[in-house]
């Protein structure tokens, strides 16, 4: 039997256009300045010789911390979204630069994808939501290795990504399928059974649907494993962030939307499994660090040694794992249909999500309104026949206004 034929598996080779030169391996790395980037620039100054940073983007709200990243890793070319951001990123790197020479500026919505199809081996796309599709595309017809922590773009514009990915070209950071990709190497595409995604369940794992209801904005913003952003930790908390999970995985392996399972794993130490048909079940397992898959991202196929630490095997633990209560969280069955309708449909449950989320964080929406006004964006939702970067804008633009329109409502 044959090798997953799939975007991102172990077992496939793809061979970027921009080779690993004899020197540290060049990498540009969108969203630089969100956990994600910051986390992977500390790989990278952790590992001189085997990484060299050529270009960073930022949305531009955090021009001193940008500025002090393209400064110590050299740069050449930095790219903010908002151009009304740049004479302070100016202002900032010539204050730090003390002789140093300062990079070239990139300003407005197309910075981001411009690098992304830059001279480089690998694109690390660390951008929060679907504005990261355009760089993702980018990136992956200029032949680069796209390391991917942007799941939105491969959700919305999934049979997009897939027209223009070469097998193995896309490397997933996610912890969920960062854990995948390495599992899959243990059995070929027919020995494959199921995946089983975890998830920690979030602050809220034991409540009931009605205990949910009064849940408030700081509540649902301390997750119990993972330091992350606003509206991901909300998405965690909704397990949202679980549904577009099993949307991605499907996407990335080609395993159907029926044998793929969520369990919840409060600990976070086993980042998800791969079932085989023999009834054998490989794990993957690490303490919950995402220098980790972000350093088995950027190095692939080599490993980083001492990119987080391993777990402490002379200690105690204890893994726990419960079936997810599907009735107090609606959301993976929800991405599931979702996924199943395919074309649009993605698109429109992302971005009404994002706007439900401000709404929540706002005041404006209860916790259960969340998912629940999602679902009714959703069910109003006439699914388009073709896919363009321009059906999956207006979908967005769609879903976003009506989903402000029922939170006001």
């Amino acid at each position: 039997m044959g090798r997953m034929n799939s975007l991102a598996h172990p077992q496939l080779r793809f061979s970027p256009t921009v080779k690993d030169p004899t020197g540290p391996r060049e990498l540009v790395i969108l969203g630089s300045t969100g956990s994600i980037g910051t986390q992977a620039i500390d790989v990278v100054l952790r590992n001189p010789d085997r990484f060299k940073v050529v270009a960073l983007s930022a949305a531009g709200g955090r021009v001193g911390l940008l500025a002090e990243q393209a400064l110590q890793l050299g740069v050449h070319t930095v790219a903010v979204a908002d151009p009304a951001a740049v004479p302070a990123l100016r202002e900032a790197l010539g204050a730090l630069a003390a002789g140093r020479p300062l990079p070239e500026i990139l300003a407005g919505p197309d910075a981001a994808t411009e690098l992304a199809g830059s001279e480089c081996h690998s694109v690390l796309n660390g951008i929060t939501g679907s504005i990261g599709l355009r760089p993702t595309l980018a990136a992956l017809r200029a032949g680069r290795v796209l390391v991917l922590a942007n799941k939105e773009s491969l959700i919305v514009g999934g049979p997009l990504v897939k027209a223009v990915a070469q097998p193995g070209q896309i490397v997933p950071v996610d912890s969920e399928h960062a854990a995948l990709f390495q599992a899959l190497a243990g059995g070929t595409r027919a020995e494959v059974r199921k995946l089983v995604v975890t998830a920690s369940g979030g602050p809220f794992r034991n409540r009931t649907r009605e205990q949910l209801a009064g849940v408030t904005r700081d509540e649902a913003l301390a997750h119990p494993t993972w330091a992350m952003g606003p509206v991901v930790t909300i998405n965690s908390a909704t397990l949202v962030n679980k549904g577009l999970e099993v949307i991605e995985a499907h996407l990335l392996y080609d395993v159907p939307f029926d044998r793929i399972e969520v369990v919840v794993h409060p600990q976070s130490v086993v980042h998800s499994m791969v079932e085989f048909t023999d009834g054998s079940t490989l794990a993957q397992a690490s303490p919950p660090d995402m220098r980790m898959p972000i350093a088995l991202g950027l190095g692939w196929p080599d490993r980083v040694p001492d990119a987080a630490p391993g777990c402490d095997w002379t200690k105690a633990a204890t893994w726990e794992f419960f079936p997810l209560d599907n009735e107090a969280f609606p959301a993976v069955d929800l991405a599931r249909e979702v996924g199943t309708l395919g074309g649009t449909a993605p698109a429109v449950f992302n971005a009404a999500n994002e706007e439900c989320v401000e709404a929540f964080l706002a005041g404006r929406l209860p916790f259960t309104g969340i998912v629940d006004t999602v679902a009714k964006v959703v069910s109003e939702h006439t699914v388009g026949t073709s896919l363009t970067v321009e059906d999956v804008l207006l979908a967005e633009t769609w879903a976003r206004a009506r989903a402000r329109e029922l939170a006001a409502g």
